[in-house]
């Protein structure tokens, strides 16, 4: 089965361009294909890349408290909301 891994990145120096798949093991053989965007952002002072959300996430210190200790709670199974699929249904009505 295939699955892909979709990324946004610069050209570096040299035309290097570097590709983030930790969960890739060492050896998988992959095949890539690389998408150029339009020239818009070499007129446009303003383009900037799109952000990673991890990265925006954890891009001020207040996130990353409040992202820190949500973590810790899910690890300690402190202050966590549980519900069956059934009640998700329920609350959510998905299936109307």
């Amino acid at each position: 089965m295939l699955s892909g891994i979709k990324q946004r990145g610069i050209v570096g120096k040299g035309g290097k361009i570097e590709i983030q798949a930790s969960d890739l093991p060492e050896g998988t053989v992959v095949e890539i294909i690389v998408l150029i965007e339009p020239d818009t952002h070499k007129s446009d002072t303003s383009y900037q890349v799109p952000q990673d959300t991890t990265e925006y996430l954890l891009s001020t210190e207040a996130n990353r408290r409040h992202l820190m200790s949500a973590i810790e709670h899910v690890e300690k199974k402190h202050n966590l909301v549980s519900f069956t699929p059934e009640e998700w249904d329920e609350e959510y009505n998905i299936h109307s």
